[in-house]
């Protein structure tokens, strides 16, 4: 298949490498000094499953370059989507699909609303995954794991043909739910709290899942996303607020610290808006307070402001 990596961060770094590394024909888009790493030495990724280099690599800062592609894996921080949805109109042939990777619920249905559900696939990713400087990634915790599905829920040729390409790739997990949807809401929910505690905790998760007081603000989090996602017909179960703690939580690696968090203790811009921001912006939408989210929200705030140079 012919892939386009849009936005060659830690997630697009690390799963593109790995396509690329299994013989797939993957150009990643990227800028800057990171680009320019790519084109010079490839695309060095240093991972807990095994480290890898892409050399060559094929790597571009305009999208218009590669031409139709058959799959579009979209890797941006949210803020970004918007642009890169402009800019991938040439990448999207006849039969192109695009699947948002990053964190946040939104993207997904801007690109529905764009190109239509008949070029969208749902899709969420797991790993714990950065830049680490110019063309070089670092995966550092978390099994990658990779799920798709239709957003009408049918098990299609194109879905199971994605599937057969990361079989052939033993480090990546990767299925299709039976519920597609809901397992984007368990995968934002998790994202919320994960990247909301820990940036206002300013420790990793085995830390503040540990202590009482955050232990509560982390299931009060996903409490509030669980209320908004059975609002807007998404098929939580009863204790789907708990299980995702115990299940999804817990068993992480003590070390791991969500993207969110690391840009704000970095003093970057941050997907705040994206995370604790949209449970907001859905719960009002809704007339559901989100009590929790509000308080993260609000001691977040000033520092996103001022590193964005609003304040």
């Amino acid at each position: 298949m012919k892939f386009a990596i849009f936005g060659t961060g830690g997630v697009g770094g690390y799963f593109g490498g790995k396509l690329a590394q299994a013989g797939e024909d993957v150009t990643f888009i990227a800028r800057g000094e990171h680009l320019e790493a790519i084109r010079t030495n490839g695309l060095r990724v240093d991972s807990i499953s095994g480290d890898f280099v892409v050399k060559p690599a094929k790597a571009t800062n305009n999208p218009a370059e590669i031409g139709a592609a058959d799959a579009v894996l979209l890797c941006t921080k949210a803020w970004s989507v918007p642009e890169a949805i402009e800019q991938m109109k040439p990448l999207m042939s006849k039969n192109a699909f695009v699947i948002w990777l990053g964190n946040g619920i939104e993207p997904t249905d801007q690109l529905e609303k764009t190109f239509g559900r008949a070029h969208v696939l749902g899709g969420l990713t797991h790993i714990s995954a950065f830049i680490a400087g110019p063309g070089h990634i670092q995966h550092v915790g978390i099994q990658p794991h990779i799920a798709i599905g239709e957003l009408d829920h049918v098990h299609s040729p194109r879905v199971e043909n994605l599937l057969q390409v990361f079989a052939r790739i033993p480090e990546i997990k990767a299925d299709a739910p039976d519920d597609i949807h809901l397992a984007m809401w368990e995968k934002f929910a998790f994202i919320a709290a994960t990247s909301g505690v820990g940036a206002v905790t300013r420790q990793p998760i085995g830390i503040y899942r540990s202590v009482p007081e955050t232990r509560a603000m982390l299931t009060a989090v996903i409490e509030e996303v669980v209320k908004i996602g059975r609002a807007r017909g998404i098929l939580f179960d009863e204790n789907a607020a708990s299980n995702l703690v115990t299940k999804e939580i817990d068993p992480k690696p003590e070390g791991v610290i969500a993207s969110m968090q690391r840009a704000i203790m970095d003093g970057k811009p941050s997907e705040l808006e994206a995370q604790t921001g949209a449970v907001i912006r859905m719960g009002r939408e809704l007339g559901l307070p989100t009590p929790a989210n509000d308080f993260i929200y609000a001691a977040l705030l000033p520092m996103e402001l001022k590193v964005r140079g609003k304040i």
